[in-house]
C-alpha cells in the first residue's frame, strides 16, 4: 500500500520541481555505460530510446553503431547540452572539443560558440547557451562546476580548500597505481578525515539530494533500506567504489573531485578515437526529443528495441502513478519483439512494479516482462558509479 505524501513530502517535491523546471540538473551522466552496453547487447539494427540526461551515454551507445538513438528528455536544458555536444562534434577539431567538454574550459570558447556552434543549435538551445557561454570560458572554473550537480561539486572543492590534509589525501587516492594502494590510501588517509558529522548531515538534507537530481521519494527509499540513512548509503557506495574498483578508469568520481577529465580517464566520446568515429557519421544517428517518454512513444511509428529509462520511475510511482502506468503501456505498445529495457532504482526490488496493471483486462505488468536479476546483480558489481541500490534488466514478452 502506497502511503500518502506528508506535508513535508509535498514541500520537498515542490522544491525539487521548482529546481528541476528552471535548471540544468546534470552536467555529466551518472550511470555507467560500460555496464549498460553489456546489459543491452546492442546490435546494428537496434533503435533505442534513451533518456538524455547529460547526453554522455547517448554518445557512448552511438559508438556501437545502432540504427538510431532517440534521446528523450522532458527537461529542454538537458537536450540543449546534448545539442551543444553534437554541434561540437560536427564543427570542432578534437583539441578544441576536448578543451570544452574534457577540461570544461576553453579560453576562446565564446568565439568558438559564436563562430561555429551557435548556428547548429535549436532556438531554445541557442537562447540557453547565449546566456551561459561563460560556463566554459572562466580560467578560474570549469563547466563541471555549473548546473545543479556542479554546484554541489564546487561546494565540495571549497570544503577541500579549507581542509588541506583531506585534499592531499584525496589527490593521493586518485594517483594510486594499484587496487591495494587505493585501499590503503582510502582506509588510512581518506576515511578517517572525510566522514565528519557535518558531511553526513549535509548528505542527509533533501536540498542536497535535490541539487543532485534526487527527489525525496528516492531519498525515502534509501532511508527505508539502510540503517544509517542516506549518508550511510552514500558512504557504503563510495567505500565500495574506492576499495573494490580501479580508480584509473573511474571518470565519474574523478571529474567531480578534479573538475575536469583526463584524456586517459574520460567517457568514450571524449577520447580521440570515439570523437572521430562520431564525427564520421554516427553522431547523425542521434535524434533529440523534448518530451516525456510517453509523449514520444505515442508520436512515433517506430518499433523500439532497446530502452534506457534511468531512474525516473521512482518519483513517478509516488507522484504520478497513473502516468507511470500509461508510460508502461506506451512502452509495450511500441516495443519491438523481445525488446530489452534497463532502468535503475533507489530500491533493489521496487514495489511499484507489482502494483501496475495494464489494459482493460488489468493484466499485471510483471506478467508481460522477463527480468534477469542474476545478470543485473553481476553487472551492478562492476558499476563504477554504484549509487543505485537497484539495477534492473527486463525483456518484453511477445
Amino acid at each position: 500500500m502506497r502511503s500518502k505524501p506528508t506535508l513535508s513530502d509535498r514541500f520537498d517535491q515542490q522544491v525539487f520541481n521548482s529546481i528541476y523546471s528552471r535548471a540544468l540538473v546534470y552536467n555529466t551522466c551518472w550511470e555507467d555505460p560500460a555496464v549498460d552496453r553489456l546489459a543491452l547487447e546492442l546490435k546494428p539494427e537496434d533503435r533505442l530510446l534513451v533518456i538524455t540526461s547529460a547526453g554522455c551515454n547517448v554518445l557512448d551507445y552511438a559508438l556501437t553503431g545502432p540504427e538510431r538513438i532517440h534521446a528523450v528528455d522532458a527537461n529542454p536544458r538537458q537536450n540543449a547540452l546534448l545539442e551543444l555536444k553534437l554541434a561540437g562534434i560536427r564543427r570542432l577539431d578534437y583539441e578544441d572539443f576536448f578543451a570544452v567538454f574534457g577540461h570544461g574550459y576553453h579560453p576562446g570558447f565564446r568565439d568558438l560558440y559564436l563562430g561555429e556552434l551557435r548556428q547548429e543549435l535549436s532556438p531554445f538551445a541557442r537562447d540557453f547557451w547565449d546566456r551561459r557561454a561563460a560556463w566554459f570560458g572562466s580560467p578560474n572554473g570549469s563547466f563541471y562546476f555549473h548546473g545543479l550537480s556542479g554546484i554541489v561539486a564546487r561546494v565540495f572543492h571549497t570544503y577541500l580548500r579549507v581542509r588541506p590534509k583531506l585534499a592531499a589525501s584525496v589527490r593521493a587516492l586518485f594517483e594510486s597505481e594499484s587496487l591495494d594502494d587505493q585501499r590503503h590510501v582510502y582506509d588510512t588517509r581518506v576515511k578517517p578525515l572525510i566522514w565528519t558529522p557535518s558531511v553526513k548531515w549535509t548528505l542527509s538534507r533533501q536540498l542536497t539530494m535535490s541539487m543532485l537530481g534526487v527527489p525525496h521519494p528516492q531519498r525515502k527509499e534509501v532511508q527505508a533500506q539502510h540503517l544509517k540513512g542516506v549518508a550511510g548509503f552514500v558512504q557504503d557506495a563510495i567505500e565500495y567504489v574506492f576499495r573494490q574498483l580501479p580508480i584509473s578508469t573511474n571518470y565519474f568520481w574523478s571529474v567531480y573531485l578534479r573538475g575536469r577529465y583526463a584524456q586517459d580517464c574520460c567517457p568514450e566520446y571524449l577520447k580521440r578515437e570515439g570523437f572521430e568515429t562520431l564525427k564520421g557519421g554516427l553522431a547523425e544517428r542521434v535524434v533529440l526529443h523534448t518530451s516525456t517518454v510517453t509523449e514520444f512513444l505515442r508520436s512515433t511509428e517506430e518499433r523500439i528495441s532497446k530502452l534506457v529509462l534511468l531512474d525516473h520511475m521512482d518519483w513517478m510511482s509516488s507522484y504520478q502513478p497513473e502516468a507511470l502506468a500509461q508510460e508502461w503501456q506506451a512502452i509495450l505498445d511500441r516495443a519491438a519483439p523481445d525488446a530489452r529495457i534497463i532502468f535503475r532504482s533507489a530500491h533493489a526490488a521496487p514495489t511499484y512494479l507489482d502494483r501496475i496493471e495494464l489494459g482493460a483486462e488489468r493484466r499485471p505488468l510483471r506478467d508481460q516482462l522477463r527480468f534477469h536479476p542474476e545478470l543485473a546483480r553481476r553487472l551492478s558489481l562492476m558499476d563504477r558509479v554504484h549509487t543505485y541500490a537497484g539495477f534492473h534488466i527486463a525483456d518484453v514478452l511477445t
